[in-house]
């Protein structure tokens, strides 16, 4: 076996965004593409920080054989351990827990998260740190600038390897393990919930569950868990064969893309739960029977009845929100008395809060929540905290929302994303709305008046880090809000997000549909914004 470098030259673009780097699967077909990218993440590792990289994905077109390459350049480079998901499989949240376990120095993440799969469409790539947080903007920024100036990259010439479970290879320097892709994280799950005490509800018929996996790489994972080990008959599972296509579908649990999940939950003949969860197995929608959980009030519930949740049994402490997700958390963690951190959009955001001590569960509203045993969001960990407060407190989803809801008011929330947009057009708008802030100080809309206009920067509490633009937000002075944002995760153009809270704080109007009931605040939004004018769409593309 040769070890040899290859010449390269630098591509342009291979700037990591919100969630690494995602392209079209043909931008990563290229000759030294994917390659150029795994050298940059090793050379800008410190050299004692070489020992141990995870590598997983989400089993997308492409993912098999970017694995080979990824082994190639890690084996090149002498890397002295690599931990491989087998078949090339992890989950996101199962790679972050596998980084932790080992403690490797990092991982390779393989995946484009919710975005469609298959020949002509998405793929993506991203960095772990060694606590199994998605890379800070320091770390990305050093694997971009050496993007630009790579000139060549050093690669084994190994043969395919087989990525069975157990096997155990030795190339140069490198010994490569596979791994379970299910069982470690599997097991986690056990030590931080009560499978016993869910397993005998559903036992009991008291608790019921429908799990849409939408043919990703949580399909394993629902079926060892809620099948295998929770007792979840055969019919509770569905589409839980992983392809590399997802089916055909787009792999984003939402009202939308999950349609066949959402308008069963809404018959008399649902189950108490359902659930669906995405490509990666990071994001997750929860549903009761004729009830719609958005992200923002499952995240608020979920540290409203912390104590059903063994993991959550010594108290929260602290708990943090992406700064578009809905105000419902900062409520709750009022009256618990715990401290509320408000965060720029990308989960790696999180990671000093959590690594601090500072905050145990956390969230965002695009179908992301989590708690403080792994570095990622994670879909399935968000099931089971469901399943527990079910177990525990015997009431249904939708009850438990309007109990909610009288005691800290509703956040009629929702998000409106105008996709495709030229990426001049798109900061244009953002820009103007600066610019014209004070043409909308002290405009009205269903009574609520305009009472700030800002843009949104963070300073992290543990590094002092600063992260400046990461929205615009148009706050009313009854605490409701408009919030703009240009999204990282596409690979087509920019995708402009607007996201609508309306606080009701009358239990009397608190059953509405979330989005109907936004819908003059959503056409208050595009006005201001000019939206319609800038863009020439005059609606939403898509309403979650």
């Amino acid at each position: 076996m040769d070890i040899r470098p290859v010449a390269t030259k630098p591509f342009a673009g291979q700037k990591p965004g919100t969630s690494g780097l995602r392209k079209k699967v043909d931008v990563f077909q290229q000759p030294h593409y994917l390659a150029n990218f795994v050298q940059s993440i090793v050379n800008s590792l410190p050299r004692d920080q070489r020992d141990c990289l995870v590598v997983g994905g989400d089993g997308r077109y492409f993912n098999a054989e970017a694995t080979q390459i990824i082994l190639q350049v890690l084996v090149g480079n002498g890397i002295k351990q690599v931990l491989v998901g087998a078949g090339g499989l992890l989950s996101t949240p199962a790679v972050s827990h596998l980084i932790r376990k080992s403690n490797a120095n990092g991982g390779i993440v393989l995946s484009a998260s919710h975005n469609p799969g298959g020949p002509g469409k998405d793929f993506g790539i991203k960095f772990n740190n060694a606590s199994g947080s998605p890379a800070p903007e320091a770390v990305t920024q050093a694997i971009y600038q050496n993007t630009q100036s790579i000139s060549q990259y050093l690669a084994a010439d190994l043969p395919p390897v087989d990525l069975a479970v157990g096997e155990e290879y030795r190339f140069a320097e490198t010994t490569i393990k596979v791994v379970d892709s299910v069982d470690d994280y599997a097991q986690l799950m056990q030590s931080l919930f009560d499978f016993d005490k869910i397993s005998e509800a559903i036992q009991s018929t008291r608790l019921s569950l429908c799990f849409d996996g939408m043919h990703a790489v949580t399909g394993p994972y629902a079926t060892r868990i809620f099948k295998d080990l929770l007792g979840l008959p055969d019919r509770a599972l569905k589409n839980c064969v992983a392809l590399a296509d997802f089916g055909g579908g787009h792999p984003d649990p939402n009202r939308v893309y999950a349609r066949e999940l959402y308008d069963f939950m809404m018959t008399d003949e649902a189950p108490e739960l359902g659930a669906a969860s995405d490509g990666d197995g990071d994001r997750n929608m929860i549903l009761g029977r004729k009830a719609f959980v958005s992200p923002s009030d499952s995240l608020a519930l979920i540290a409203q009845h912390h104590q059903s949740i063994p993991q959550f049994k010594s108290g929260l402490v602290g708990v943090a929100r992406s700064m578009p997700t809905s105000t419902a958390l900062d409520r709750v963690a009022q009256h618990l008395n715990v401290s509320c951190y408000e965060t720029p959009t990308g989960w790696k955001f999180f990671g000093n809060l959590l690594d601090e001590g500072l905050v145990r569960l956390c969230g965002e509203e695009s179908f992301g929540t989590s708690g403080d045993h792994v570095r990622e969001k994670d879909g399935v960990w968000t099931v089971l905290c469901w399943l527990s407060i079910l177990a525990d407190l015997q009431r249904p989803v939708s009850e438990l929302l309007r109990q909610h809801w009288t005691a800290f008011g509703r956040s009629y929330y929702c998000r409106h994303d105008y996709e495709g947009l030229e990426a001049d057009k798109a900061q244009t708008i953002m820009d103007q709305l600066v610019r014209n802030r004070g043409s909308i100080l002290g405009r009205m809309v269903n009574g609520m008046t305009v009472s700030d206009v800002n843009v949104f920067s963070y300073e992290d509490p543990v590094d002092g880090s600063v992260a400046h633009n990461q929205g615009v937000r148009v706050q009313f002075d009854d605490q409701s809000r408009v919030v703009y944002r240009l999204s990282g995760t596409g690979t087509d153009a920019a995708t402009l997000r607007v996201y609508l809270e309306q606080i009701e704080r009358d239990a009397t109007n608190q059953g509405a549909d979330a989005i109907e009931y936004n819908d003059v605040l959503g056409e208050f939004a595009n006005h201001i914004a000019q939206i319609r004018e800038v863009s020439g769409l005059s609606q939403p593309s898509v309403k979650t």
